[in-house]
């Protein structure tokens, strides 16, 4: 049996948390693994994995300084003793490195995405991210990068030894909720869900809804909150689209949002495997997207959906309305979105990966 420790933060539910609910949710049926999580917040994420039945401690970062917090998490490391301590962020990983200090565990972190460049990024937060590239470069036995592109820029531009960076794709669990019926006097609905932040380029969105709409009968949702809302909706307005374009804020339960679009439509800048991408094809949408990070191991163009080579809104608006106007096209899709995350993206799938990431590090 494997006594494994994951430390993740749990103050938001964006896509590591997400991913790390779908596969801690699996790792505690696995009668291999004794299996422990410390979340530094209180939320969504503990009480999901309390729901699960997993062994769940809160350590309430906002409450103690790094100092204490460390503590709090040596503590718990020097009565389990784990096997594997597996974090998931910076800060996480700086504790799990420094609170297993003489334990003798082993150390695995997930890289969930590239690091965001660009306006607004701060001299610290370049400096957190090249101090965490450094600790996963020395201390760390595994990183694991959740698409071949990370892989590479770890590999490549960072100078991570090859054998210890392995790539272990995110999964999602099969939808649960029956299909909607949908109306067919109604206009088709193309989504998109996610932070708003910059990194998503919701403006870009608005671009191609703008076209879109002048030339077919559709409607535009988008789900999430963030800092560049107000910049959305003001795109919005632009252009026009109030009624036909819906910022639909949080949503707790996202199945029946994708089960209510026709075709789903992302414009990030830069994507590791985005788990919107992912559930949107378990509830079979076919997907536009641009060609950028690992998108395309997910996303095989003219199959699941198609690949935007630029960043051009009349690209995307021209693959949206191929759709618009092809519903066998659509169809095929479907099944193709569907089956391809049936047989590569499944939350088991990810769990069976994670563990021969374990048994390999163990058996060095």
């Amino acid at each position: 049996m494997i006594k494994l420790c994951h430390i993740i933060s749990g103050d938001l539910w964006a896509g590591a948390e997400v991913m790390a609910c779908h596969l801690l949710r699996e790792q505690a049926g696995d009668a291999e693994l004794q299996l422990k999580v410390l979340v530094l917040n209180e939320g969504r994420l503990a009480a999901e994995l309390r729901e699960a039945g997993c062994a769940v401690t809160v350590l309430d970062e906002k409450r103690y300084g790094f100092a204490s917090l460390l503590g709090l998490v040596r503590g718990h490391l020097e009565k389990m003793r784990p096997d594997l301590i597996h974090s998931h962020r910076y800060k996480e990983n700086l504790l799990a490195l420094l609170g297993s200090a003489g334990l003798g565990a082993r150390l695995v972190a997930t890289q969930h995405g590239l690091p965001e460049t660009g306006k607004g990024r701060s001299a610290l937060t370049s400096i957190k991210t090249n101090l965490n590239f450094f600790l996963m470069r020395g201390f760390f036995g595994r990183t694991v990068a959740v698409s071949d592109d990370i892989r590479d820029y770890f590999v490549t531009r960072l100078g991570f030894p090859g054998h210890r960076v392995q790539v272990v794709h995110n999964g999602v669990p099969a939808p649960r909720g029956a299909a909607l019926a949908k109306n067919d006097a109604a206009p088709l609905c193309i989504g998109s869900s996610g932070r708003l932040f910059q990194v998503k380029d919701y403006p870009l969105m608005v671009e191609v809804a703008d076209i879109v709409r002048r030339e077919r009968d559709v409607v535009f949702r988008l789900a999430g909150e963030g800092p560049c809302r107000d910049e959305i909706l003001a795109a919005v307005d632009r252009h026009g689209l109030r009624e036909d374009f819906t910022l639909t804020g949080h949503i707790d339960r996202m199945e029946p949002f994708y089960r209510g679009l026709d075709l789903y439509l992302n414009t990030s800048l830069h994507e590791g495997i985005p788990m919107t991408i992912l559930e949107a094809m378990a509830c079979g949408v076919p997907v536009v997207a641009p060609a950028v990070g690992g998108i395309g191991e997910i996303v095989s163009d003219g199959v699941e959906g198609y690949l935007v080579r630029d960043r051009a809104p009349a690209s995307f608006a021209r693959r949206l309305i191929e759709l618009i106007d092809d519903a066998p096209l659509r169809a095929a899709m479907s099944r193709a979105a569907r089956q391809k995350v049936d047989a590569m993206f499944s939350v088991r799938k990810m769990a069976q990966d994670y563990q021969r990431v374990y048994r390999e590090l163990l058996a060095d």
